[in-house]
């Protein structure tokens, strides 16, 4: 018989149950700014609550991940808190790519919608933008002022709900799963940058509501990453089915 390509495959024993991290390299912008109180608290679905601070963190970048492929990243947080757990909620994650949407977002319940999101830099000078639908809805620029000493190893936690939609489009096929998500960011090259966050309306994505109120601090990164993510709760439908346009574009229950 010829080679059936869609036919079942033949996995090695116990290679399902091993969580081994998600591993990359990747070189972005980092941007950090502060927004008003009551705008994070706006966007958070319970039980997250809002973090010690009002900031919000957009980074734009390219990413190799660890079986060869390369596509654009983006990521937009707002520090958040689940219970005694201080961490940040994805409202955002634009990919550059459909692989790295459909596995981020069906394992780890990440926000993920397909943009083009790109870095380029010239000398000193950083540009950093996300696109779709033919709108520059993010822009990071600025240029290189200071090479600083690479940290230590950053740990990071980050707070999604794992979803999927009924079959007849009538709330979700289950009570939501809340995640927490940890990463491990090993930093090879740390540098400041003098420059601004641009955010445009979008439609669709409309971060520009997230208002700039000082920029805090902007880098130039290049960095090893990992993540591994387990789910801690399942929460009430009705808590998140409002913030479902979050991750889908002009999405709408079946009435």
């Amino acid at each position: 018989m010829a080679n059936v390509r869609y036919a079942a495959r033949v996995e090695e024993p116990g290679s399902r149950d091993r969580a081994a991290p998600v591993k990359a390299t990747a070189r972005a912008l980092w941007a950090d700014y502060e927004t008003d109180p009551e705008i994070i608290e706006s966007v958070l679905p319970r039980p997250l609550s809002p973090g010690t601070d009002p900031i919000v963190h957009l980074s734009i970048g390219q990413v190799e991940m660890e079986s060869g492929a390369g596509f654009g990243i983006g990521n937009i947080t707002v520090r958040a808190a689940h219970g005694d757990f201080q961490g940040e909620y994805g409202l955002a994650m634009p990919m550059g790519s459909e692989a790295a949407v459909i596995g981020g977002r069906e394992t780890w319940g990440e926000p993920k919608k397909i943009a083009d999101c790109r870095i380029e830099r010239t000398g000193d000078d950083v540009v950093a933008t996300i696109v779709r639908g033919g709108i520059a809805y993010a822009e990071l620029r600025g240029a290189v002022v200071e090479t600083l000493p690479v940290p230590p190893p950053r740990e990071t936690l980050d707070f999604y709900f794992k979803f999927m939609i009924s079959p007849d489009g009538k709330g979700f096929d289950q009570d939501p799963a809340l995640v927490h998500c940890r990463r491990t960011y090993r930093i090879s090259r740390w540098e400041r940058v003098e420059g601004e966050v641009i955010l445009r309306d979008s439609p669709i994505d409309p971060i520009a509501d997230i208002l700039v109120r000082r920029l805090v601090r902007l880098h130039y990164v290049e960095f090893e990453s990992e993540q591994v993510g387990e789910i801690v709760d399942r929460v009430p439908g009705e808590w998140v089915a409002p913030f479902v346009h979050q991750r889908y574009d002009h999405f709408s229950w079946n009435r």
